[in-house]
């Protein structure tokens, strides 16, 4: 009996499962609103941070974790604090002419 083996295209199941991280990112409301306050301040740690989106840091690092996995934010560690930006090369890359324009410097 011979068994006849299907072949998945894995790239492409890779690429689906990489955007579905991203998009299920930006799918929030409170992380659309990290994301505007880094585009209006530039650069922020989450001390700064968590007083804007009267979040509590743990809370708030929860959502920066979500968006840095989906490659959304860098982040950068100075002593014991970490700062955080927009990557806006993947911003560009990802959203539209009209909704980048919601997530850039002026």
């Amino acid at each position: 009996m011979k068994m006849e083996l299907k072949f998945q295209d894995v790239s492409l199941e890779k690429v689906i499962d990489t955007y579905e991280v991203k998009f299920k990112a930006l799918a929030d409301k409170k992380r659309l609103q990290i994301m505007n306050i880094l585009t209006q301040k530039g650069e922020m740690c989450v001390c700064d941070l968590a007083p804007m989106m009267d979040m509590t840091q743990s809370k708030l690092s929860y959502h920066l974790k979500i968006l840095l996995d989906a490659n959304i934010l860098t982040r950068e560690t100075r002593g014991t604090w970490s700062y955080y930006q927009l990557n806006n090369k993947e911003i560009n890359h990802l959203l539209s002419e009209e909704l980048c324009c919601l997530f850039r410097p002026n």
